[in-house]
């Protein structure tokens, strides 16, 4: 965790950069206009120096309840529906003003989990996102709040800004907060505690660094940033976590100044297709493995046959996006299944010679074949 030159930050083409609600809503007040403009003229010259730039930005919510008249951040999922409906409005706006100031024009992009895990809306966001970028546009990103619920909640925007990363295969994460960066314990408990300047995205000691939530207003702590620098790690990128209040912090970072956590990608970089895979949240079942089983898909590269499934949960169809997992119960893989829960039931523990036998028919020799399959880092702590 040593302190280094970040001139590498520099040569990173397309930047994720990820604005938490404080940043924006002047403390959950409502939008501050002047912040926004600030971080857009920041970005604008990102753009001048040859940076692509997406925004994935909270404030919603915060802006809808200022309109609202609300004081503290509702609970019903309506509620929250309601207030990011309204509030969408003003973020949007300000935003528009802001870039206009600077030439550049804006496009709003709502998702939700749903367009992250079909794989045809996967790549339509994706296509719909390197286009804006090729025509000089910059992609304002957030989660669909007017529509979600919690069975498709990506749950937060350090999360959305990960997915974003690996969707587009960006070279940086930067998620700004209003904490300097990441530190060896909580400052607000421990005084001894002390900014850790660099360290590996993979890093199994930083999720007990990482505290709560710093605010009411936004949803997510350092905990859900350090799994997002993990996330983003898959396609390749590196994640910085630095303070937005910092006067130029975007500019600084772009000129190599080392400023908050920077989270080095340490992982073997996987194919859009793999990266598909790792980013579905909202999985439809998992499968236990035995020892033999588990040895295979992380040392072997093979398929997983039904002979080595020793539990089957959840109800699932063929196709669908299901855990795999070792005999404690930590998930190494995760793929597109051959075959649904029941039959899945029926046929664990069975070579794969006897499919046909058990369920009169058989689509192919392996539970989840290869090339659908990914191995999941122990490192994320899942």
């Amino acid at each position: 965790m040593t302190e280094q030159s970040r001139q590498p930050v520099s040569q990173a083409r397309r930047w994720v950069i990820k604005l938490g609600s404080s940043l924006v809503t002047n403390q959950g007040r409502g939008v501050d206009a002047q912040a926004v403009a600030l971080f857009a003229a920041q970005m604008a010259a990102l753009r001048d120096r040859g940076h692509q730039v997406v925004l994935v930005s909270s404030g919603a919510i915060a802006e809808g309840m200022k309109r609202l008249g609300w004081t503290q951040r509702p609970h019903e999922i309506h509620d929250l529906q309601a207030a990011a409906a309204v509030g969408q409005m003003g973020l949007a706006q300000a935003y528009e003003v802001g870039f206009a100031a600077h030439g550049l024009k804006t496009a709003q992009v709502l998702l939700t989990h749903e367009d992250v895990a079909d794989r045809r809306r996967y790549l339509n966001a994706r296509a719909t996102l390197n286009t804006l970028l090729g025509l000089g546009v910059i992609p304002i990103v957030n989660e669909n709040d007017t529509v979600v619920t919690d069975e498709i909640k990506l749950g937060d925007n350090d999360t959305l800004g990960a997915l974003v990363t690996n969707l587009l295969e960006a070279d940086l994460l930067v998620i700004l907060t209003d904490q300097p960066g990441l530190y060896t314990a909580d400052p607000r408990k421990t005084t001894s505690a002390t900014l850790i300047s660099q360290a590996r995205a993979t890093d199994s000691t930083l999720a007990a660094m990482a505290g709560g939530a710093g605010s009411s207003i936004g949803t997510g702590g350092m905990a859900t940033k350090v799994r997002a620098a993990q996330r983003a790690a898959r396609s390749g990128a590196d994640t910085i976590i630095a303070s937005g209040h910092e006067t130029d912090v975007l500019s600084r970072l772009a000129a190599g100044e080392a400023l908050g956590t920077w989270l080095t990608a340490d992982l073997p970089v996987m194919t859009a297709r793999q990266q598909w895979l790792a980013d579905h949240l909202s999985l439809r079942g998992r499968l236990m493995l035995d020892e033999g089983a588990t040895k295979v898909l992380l040392t072997g590269g093979k398929s997983l046959l039904p002979i080595g499934v020793t539990e089957v949960s959840g109800e699932f169809e063929r196709g669908d996006v299901v855990a795999c997992c070792d005999p404690s119960g930590q998930e190494i893989a995760r793929g597109l299944v051959n075959y649904s829960a029941n039959e899945s039931r029926r046929i664990l523990g069975k070579p794969s010679s006897q499919i046909e036998a058990v369920l009169g028919f058989v689509e192919e020799p392996e539970l989840i074949h290869r090339d659908n399959l990914v191995l999941i880092s122990s490192g994320e702590n899942r």
